[in-house]
């Protein structure tokens, strides 16, 4: 955490901060710590149960988007040599977004995640790998629920809305289902779908 005062360079969005191994860094940069980043500092709104993982992930990849700490989950933000003087800000870096991810599982799963995981990149890689599975019977279930959907009593808000988040839940499905193909037939599957 910065432990001395902010000195102010080019305008009142770019500050560097004295960290306490006499490191400066700007709030622009991966390592940069804001004082209201804590260990138990919310990520997203709702723990993530086992259910609903896409949108979780969406809202964590927004959350650590807004902080600047995506690097640490995708490898952009690798972990520098033991030797190096950044060493100690990546590792208090990676611990504040490890520890913002366990706060939003429910206590089973971050059990199960903690004990395995060093880095941030390991916990999310093996939450992408448990989580982040195509599901044929649910494509299957989310087009039949479209298909069958009808406004009945319903006003137009609401049967909107429903239909709504019946093609976002399509579309985000669709996409962890093929976005792995790399071939031709993969994504014209993809768009046929998208077109119906």
């Amino acid at each position: 955490m910065p432990n001395s005062t902010a000195e102010s360079t080019e305008g009142p969005l770019n500050t560097s901060v004295q960290q306490d191994n006499g490191i400066t860094t700007d709030n622009s940069h991966s390592y940069f710590l804001h004082q209201s980043d804590a260990p138990g500092m919310v990520l997203v709104n709702t723990p993530f149960d086992g259910k609903g993982y896409p949108e979780w992930r969406r809202s964590i990849l927004i959350s650590l988007s807004t902080k600047n700490k995506l690097g640490f989950i995708d490898e952009a933000c690798p972990a520098p040599n033991l030797a190096d003087p950044t060493f100690k800000l990546w590792s208090h870096c990676n611990d504040m977004v490890i520890s913002g991810l366990l706060n939003f599982l429910f206590k089973d799963l971050s059990s199960s995640v903690l004990n395995y995981s060093r880095t941030a990149k390991d916990l999310w890689s093996d939450l992408e790998h448990r989580y982040d599975q195509p599901n044929g019977a649910k494509l299957y279930h989310l087009q039949k629920e479209l298909v069958d959907l009808i406004q009945g009593s319903t006003d137009i808000v609401g049967y909107f809305t429903k239909m709504k988040r019946l093609w976002n839940d399509l579309d985000t499905l669709n996409a962890n289902m093929f976005c792995s193909e790399c071939s031709s037939e993969g994504r014209k599957e993809n768009d046929s779908i998208e077109r119906r």
